[in-house]
């Protein structure tokens, strides 16, 4: 067995690292907390994307298509929800260092693109566009060829994960909400890659045949290795779509004792009709609140 020593992607994750042990420094000298669960989600989403770039799924991606899905499923659709709940207030405020964040509270443009692109409509069509564009033929083998065409792809699946879940998730909320409406949303996204799962599961022919071959492939045939990353695909998505489907069913129950049955079906529809989650202001960006308490 194999691993991918890769000395950029180490300092990168000693970095994120760094600046979540001193944004936990300076939560504490403010009188806040950060509780031990959520400090346990940033670091099972650090060693997910440490497993998935720099162990064997990183190793084998240019051999095997199903450590390539391996991969893109470590670092995207499991990294991404756990640092988010890592991340939430108030480490989200104080993550990045004083002068980045005057630097990106300054541009108002960025502040509305991220805005724009956290709405739950927007976050999942860019979710779905990315996943789909880069498995595209040429796209996904230039990938497989080109290291920095595969760098570039891995950002792809982070950014579109990390948007995707920010509206589920609420990261600049000390707590989650249980809105019934994220179940939808959640389906919603997990269907769109299921249905890809599928077409590499029950497609006859061998796709991506130019950069893995046709032949036998570490032990696998190219078929059952093009099954076994659809496998992965489809189980993945309906692992999350349960998981969703019963936590957010108890968050709700759980909101619906705390405030003695009173519903917050307005609020639900509200969001799930303009298809924005609400959060507070600007403090939500985690750009220009931090500027004006520090």
């Amino acid at each position: 067995m194999r691993l991918a020593f890769d000395p950029v992607v180490v300092l990168l994750l000693a970095l994120a690292a760094g600046l979540y042990l001193r944004a936990l420094r300076v939560v504490r000298a403010r009188g806040l907390a950060a509780t031990r669960a959520q400090q346990a989600c940033w670091w099972i989403g650090m060693a997910l994307l440490a497993i998935g770039l720099l162990g064997p799924p990183g190793a084998y991606d240019a051999e095997l298509l199903s450590a390539h899905m391996a991969q893109h499923q470590l670092i995207g659709d499991l990294a991404a929800p756990f640092l988010l709940m890592g991340l939430r207030a108030p480490v989200l405020l104080f993550y990045l260092p004083r002068p980045a964040l005057v630097l990106l509270a300054r541009r108002r443009w960025l502040r509305g693109a991220f805005r724009l692109a956290r709405r739950p409509l927007v976050a999942l069509g860019i979710y779905v566009l990315a996943i789909y564009l880069w498995h595209y033929g040429p796209l996904f083998e230039g990938a497989v060829r080109e290291p920095a065409v595969h760098v570039l792809q891995h950002q792809s699946f982070v950014v579109a994960n990390l948007l995707l879940w920010w509206p589920v998730l609420e990261p600049s909320r000390r707590r989650m909400g249980g809105q019934l409406w994220k179940i939808g949303y959640v389906f919603a996204a997990r269907m769109s890659t299921m249905l890809l799962g599928m077409v590499f599961l029950f497609s006859r022919d061998v796709l991506y045949e130019s950069v893995y071959g046709p032949g036998p492939r570490e032990g696998l045939s190219a078929l059952g290795d093009q099954q076994t990353a659809g496998g992965m695909m489809t189980t993945l998505d309906v692992a999350i779509m349960l998981i969703a489907l019963c936590w957010f069913f108890w968050e709700a129950a759980r909101a619906d004792a705390l405030t003695g049955g009173s519903s917050s079906l307005p609020t639900t529809q509200g969001e799930a009709g303009t298809g924005a989650a609400r959060e507070p202001e600007d403090a939500a960006t985690g750009l220009e609140a931090p500027v004006s308490r520090r």
